[in-house]
């Protein structure tokens, strides 16, 4: 073979090595990245062009008994920049924002938020630009940018309250507003999560220039339970106007045979709606200042005064101590251990009957009680009537207080002396009611059984018998129809076609003597009452006005209310 065709041999045989060599690198090259990699890359891929977005679900409603809208949602409107992955705001985009800047006063383009407008255009994400655009800014913005990429109007949903501060402490409010809205108080709390639904899911196919041109849903969004309550708009509205903002206290409504609440207003009360935004910590100190939050119907605890007297005076006929038809002297004081106790009327009563006494609110005859009744058969009595324990309502509620010679040792270290026991005897002392305990008690007298209190119109009817004799408690009804008829509550006695049993207590708050130092140390003014308007079913009903000197304040709110109910089935009626 000549020289020169091995030569060429030789140099060829690495040229064919090293083609061979690339070809084989090639192919696994080609290998690794199609086949081996193959759903890294295109699940890549498929993250330049699509977008997953979670849809919020509206918060579920909430009703009154008759399925009127309490709580509800309302659509609002915002405007976001959607970035579109470059890495600056080309002039066009600079320009777009100057424009908008002009013909919306709602915007203000201050550093911070071109920051976040620079970083959602490098991102491919999205930030917001207008919050809650009204209806003639969305028409501007629409006619202006409706070809604009970057530019998105979404529609969100607000919590509504369409009644302001009705029930506003049953109902309750929503916080964290900037980031996941959770109820704060009441219902929208206690049943957050059952509110509040499941979100859903969409994914967005976008095209290079940041346009969505697909949409697919993911997963269905589920609206959040609709809860129906006990409360009666109708009546939760006659309540509310009748209990003005002058005053500081409650008022509550409830069905006596089912527990459940038709009303329920505490003073000072608050606006749920002004949650919805974020608020300014000057905002929310100005809106602390009068405790608005605090519900006074089952979060306070107030003495009863001479509401107690009926279960005195039940303690009293049940143990024998006395008869219905029993005399007392009433001079206008009691004496004991040196002391004279005062009643309400300082010269006197004269002789009366236990019933008397109790539609004249005599402190005398429950003076002289006090002196042969123990402290703890008061209490034994006061547990019976739902004093001094929970109601099993459905919010978180304060117990009161009912004292006895045990809870004085245990918590004073001290004994009960027997002139205490004379306080305790016309409901003040240690005593402690919430308004709550307090309709429970009245309507329980009414019909023999302790109900418990229901907001839910799903919340099972729950009763229990009354330990008390039912010519005792024929006795208490009488003395609470004198009340109205020639006793403290007779303002109430000329209101046509109501058949009304109440009691009124004025409480001390502090002693006597300091009733000069201001209105702070004035009594409670309490009211409570049995009473329906011809054949329509009957109702409870607690007026509590916190330091108002007599029970004349919540009489005539009372009163106030019981015309407007009337006058509301006349106007049904004609």
């Amino acid at each position: 073979m000549p020289i020169a065709t091995q030569r060429q041999r030789i140099i060829t045989h690495p040229l064919a090595y090293g083609c061979f060599l690339s070809t084989a690198l090639i192919i696994v090259r080609l290998f690794y990245l199609q086949i081996q990699y193959a759903g890294q890359f295109q699940t890549k891929s498929q993250q330049n062009y699509t977008r997953y977005e979670r849809i919020q679900c509206p918060r579920g409603d909430i009703l009154d008994c008759h399925g009127n809208v309490l709580v509800t949602n309302t659509p609002i409107t915002h405007l976001y920049w959607y970035g579109t992955g470059n890495r600056h705001l080309s002039t066009q985009q600079e320009a777009t924002l100057a424009t908008l800047a002009q013909l919306v006063d709602d915007i203000d383009l201050n550093e911070h938020l071109i920051q976040q407008i620079r970083t959602a255009e490098r991102r491919n994400t999205k930030t917001m630009l207008i919050k809650n655009i009204s209806l003639e800014m969305l028409s501007m913005i629409e006619e202006h940018f409706a070809h604009e990429a970057n530019l998105h109007i979404e529609t969100d949903f607000k919590r509504y309250y369409p009644y302001n501060t009705l029930a506003s402490h049953a109902i309750g409010y929503l916080g964290n507003i900037r980031f996941e809205p959770s109820g704060k108080m009441g219902l929208e709390k206690l049943f957050d999560s059952d509110l509040q639904g499941n979100e859903g899911t969409v994914r967005k196919v976008i095209n290079s220039y940041g346009k969505c041109i697909h949409v697919e849903p993911i997963k269905e969004r589920v609206k959040g339970a609709t809860i129906t309550t006990t409360l009666d708009l109708h009546l939760q509205q006659l309540a509310e106007n009748t209990f003005g903002p002058e005053h500081t206290g409650t008022f509550i409504l409830m069905d006596p045979n089912t527990g459940a609440l038709k009303a329920m207003v505490s003073r000072p009360s608050f606006d749920p709606n002004l949650f919805t935004s974020p608020l300014r910590p000057q905002e929310w100190q100005e809106l602390q200042k009068n405790r608005p939050f605090l519900n006074r119907a089952i979060h306070c605890s107030y003495p009863p005064g001479s509401l107690f007297k009926l279960i005195t005076i039940s303690a009293a006929l049940e143990t024998g101590l006395i008869a219905q038809d029993t005399m007392h002297n009433c001079k206008g004081y009691y004496l004991f251990g040196g002391r004279k106790y005062w009643c309400a009327r300082r010269y006197g009563h004269g002789d009366i009957t236990p019933l008397q006494g109790l539609a004249l609110s005599c402190n005398s005859l429950f003076y002289e009680l006090g002196t042969q009744l123990p402290i703890d058969t008061l209490a034994d009595y006061a547990h019976r009537f739902g004093l001094g324990k929970p109601t099993g309502f459905l919010l978180h509620e304060k117990t009161g207080l009912v004292p006895s010679r045990s809870w004085k040792e245990q918590e004073k270290g001290e004994r009960w002396w027997p002139g205490e026991t004379l306080s305790a005897a016309i409901g003040q002392s240690f005593l402690l009611a919430t308004p709550l305990q307090i309709a429970r008690m009245m309507s329980a007298v009414c019909t023999g059984e302790l109900v418990k209190p229901r907001l839910l119109a799903t919340e099972p009817i729950e009763r229990e018998p009354l330990a008390i004799a039912p010519e005792t408690l024929a006795f208490l009804r009488d003395s609470m129809r004198s009340v109205v008829t020639q006793g403290t509550g007779r303002r109430m006695n000329r209101i046509d076609d109501i058949t009304i049993y109440a009691k009124t207590s004025t409480a001390q708050t502090s002693k006597m003597q300091k009733r000069n130092l201001g209105k702070h140390y004035f009594e409670h003014g309490w009211m409570m009452a049995h009473f329906r308007y011809k054949d329509e079913e009957p109702l409870i009903m607690v007026v509590l006005v916190e330091h108002a000197g007599t029970s004349r304040v919540p009489v005539m709110i009372a009163k106030e209310f019981l015309i407007a109910y009337r006058n509301s089935f006349r106007t049904q009626q004609s």
